[in-house]
């Protein structure tokens, strides 16, 4: 299952992200957006979970949690 990570904090890295969800299961691939132009976070990104079981576990837990000084938004992307 494909999730959608919005209004993560600037300074958080592609890995601590992938971090987060690890903590709920099997991350199959984790990317950060950046911009083309700075190389900064756009302050979000996707997370690929291949069990939707444990998907659904990252999202009702890391939905609205603070992390910095955000709190992120986790829900299933759109295709």
């Amino acid at each position: 299952m494909k999730l959608l990570v919005r209004n993560i904090d600037r300074s958080t890295t592609e890995v601590e992200l992938c971090a987060l969800f690890q903590a709920f299961g099997t991350v199959q691939s984790c990317d950060l957006v950046n911009d083309k132009v700075t190389g900064k976070s756009k302050g979000f990104g996707f997370v690929e979970m291949p069990s939707a079981g444990e998907a659904k576990a990252a999202m009702k837990n890391l939905n609205y949690r603070t992390i910095g000084s955000s709190k992120l938004r986790v829900k299933k992307a759109e295709k």
